[in-house]
């Protein structure tokens, strides 16, 4: 138990500062990071974290206008008014479950590096989803940070490149079965036309996902005299060139180490295999959603949806991608045949059970003091991050 008063109590979270993302996630936020350098050189740089999470607040608050603006919302308060909830609570267990293959994964992942408590990579990881439904997909910057803290065998540059390793890993796992699904999708209307571009389309996805594959593999093994170059070419004209110019370098340098960390068979076999279960529990989890709302939905079905949702959840906007999640969900649910309202209601819903579960746990821990919010805060601004992680090296713990 903790004798100290909780943190909890003495601080709150500066949810503007968690919406400036550091470098370290620069490969995700990329454009966030080249605004942000801009808006530095202007009389309004010092107030550039306020500016970023006001401008994604209000961009929310648009994409959720424009998803609802013609929308029946006495039939889409209907629709889940006579869905199945028993239907839905089992297809948040089933989410949850996820959320602990993520972070059985996430163990798998840091085992060359160190070893690590199940519970601590747990509690991290739900403190961390609960920051990104708060706050949007800039709150991933927190789960890093957490670790570490919780874990004093866990050093910030193993935590922050095994999350890069992570993001690989999930994005490359949705685009492929995203893009194999659409290769035997049937659309809502049948027709030959849809068919064949459903198909086109998900041909060319497997043949930008090989590539991109391909390219990672040439970068893993020239990765020094690639960024070596790239460092000679870069002028650094000016302080914003020479931030980017930085940016991209340390960016590079992270993905170098990320795949070089899991080189083994055995362990890149384990980790592949945690991915699939995980990714498998938040289908089979969405898919039970569908069924409580009536739609009778198979898993190719639900994997295009899927797809789509993870796109709308990249938006960095507050509420775990609010808005553009619900849109690119809904979107993807009318194509499939389900009426707008009932497609509105679903995504709604969708939403809630696949960033609540970990949500409640955060906050759980949070409530219990667990988290020192006054420390937290002083590790997750860019500066802090930055320091941590680019002035140490990772190394594979030995035996590894």
């Amino acid at each position: 138990m903790c004798t100290q008063e909780p943190a909890f109590l003495r601080a709150t979270l500066d949810c503007c500062r968690l919406a400036q993302p550091p470098r370290i996630l620069w490969l995700r936020y990329g454009s966030s990071q080249v605004c942000s350098l801009i808006i530095s050189k202007t009389p309004l740089g010092k107030y550039r974290k306020y500016l970023e999470f006001a401008a994604l607040l209000l961009l929310a608050v648009a994409i959720i206008w424009w998803f609802g603006r013609k929308l029946d919302w006495r039939q889409v308060k209907l629709s889940v008014q006579s869905s199945d909830w028993r239907l839905i609570a089992l297809g948040a267990v089933v989410v949850l479950a996820g959320y602990l293959w993520r972070a059985i994964r996430w163990q798998a992942f840091l085992a060359p590096l160190t070893k690590v408590s199940l519970r601590e990579v747990w509690v991290a990881t739900t403190v961390g989803f609960g920051a990104v439904l708060m706050i949007g997909r800039a709150g991933e910057i927190v789960r890093p940070v957490v670790l570490p803290m919780r874990d004093k065998r866990v050093r910030p540059a193993a935590s922050f490149v095994t999350i890069m390793i992570e993001r690989l890993y999930d994005t490359m796992t949705v685009v492929s079965i995203f893009a194999l699904n659409l290769l035997w999708l049937k659309p809502a209307t049948g027709s030959a036309e849809d068919l064949s571009r459903t198909r086109a389309a998900g041909l060319l996805l497997v043949i930008l996902l090989a590539a991109g594959i391909i390219v990672l593999i040439w970068f893993k093994r020239r990765s020094k005299s690639v960024i070596d170059w790239l460092d000679s070419k870069i002028g650094e004209r000016g302080h914003t060139a020479a931030r980017l110019k930085r940016a991209l370098l340390s960016t590079l340098e992270q993905l170098a180490t990320a795949l070089s960390v899991l080189s083994n068979v055995r362990q890149l076999a384990i980790s592949l295999a945690w991915t699939l279960l995980l990714w498998f529990s938040v289908a089979l989890g969405n898919l039970l959603v569908c069924r409580a709302f009536g739609l009778p939905f198979g898993i190719s079905h639900i994997l295009f949806v899927l797809g789509w949702s993870m796109v709308g959840s990249v938006v960095p906007t507050p509420g775990g991608g609010a808005g553009a999640f619900h849109a690119a969900t809904g979107a993807a649910l009318v194509v499939l045949g389900a009426q707008r309202e009932q497609a509105a209601a679903v995504a709604i819903v969708l939403h809630l059970v696949d960033f609540a579960p970990a949500a409640i746990f955060g906050l759980f821990y949070f409530l219990r003091g667990e988290i020192n919010v006054d420390r937290l805060r002083s590790l997750i601004s860019a500066e802090a991050v930055e320091h941590a992680v680019e002035d140490e090296k990772v190394a594979l713990a030995q035996g590894g």
